[in-house]
């Protein structure tokens, strides 16, 4: 698996999302972003990731509200989106080859499937991979976002002082 810069991209705009969501105390309905505050603050161009989440929007990830005041808002808790799910919208499958595919698996070539040293490999790749995205929401990497922003304002000594 290569996270595309589209895929990139919509991950940073969507924990972007999730963390305006939680800088609002949880409230979905308050959290709608324009889509011009994301890509300034994520240094992402405007049109592409208008594409990108209209694509996840298509995928039912995103809700958007129109006119004066309007953008994109989650369209579920942040709990529930893992950066899985995001990936297999923007990117595809999250298997290296497709013989291990679940979402778009591929015939291999080798003389035996069941066998073949490679395909048990990479195997064991897509499903670490995939336990890993599939375990980590939204909601975790906000909540791992503040704790490095709280740790850069504040940072543990590493050695304490003695009087």
């Amino acid at each position: 698996m290569k996270l595309s810069k589209r895929g990139e991209y919509g991950l940073r705009a969507m924990i972007d999302l999730a963390t305006a969501l939680q800088a609002q105390g949880g409230k979905a309905n308050g959290s709608v972003v324009q889509i011009r505050e994301i890509a300034e603050r994520q240094h992402i161009p405007a049109k592409f990731l208008e594409q990108i989440l209209l694509t996840l929007k298509n995928a039912g990830l995103l809700h958007s509200r129109m006119g004066v005041g309007g953008g994109y808002y989650l369209a579920k808790p942040a709990s529930e989106i893992s950066l899985g799910q995001i990936i297999r919208v923007l990117d595809g499958p999250l298997a290296p080859i497709g013989c291990v595919s679940q979402m778009a698996y591929e015939p291999c070539g080798c003389p035996d499937e069941r066998t073949c040293g490679l395909r048990l490999v990479m195997l064991d790749v897509r499903n670490a991979i995939a336990d890993l995205l599939d375990g980590t929401s939204l909601a975790d990497v906000s909540q791992r976002v503040d704790v490095a922003q709280a740790l850069l304002k504040d940072p543990p000594a590493l050695f304490p002082v003695m009087d």
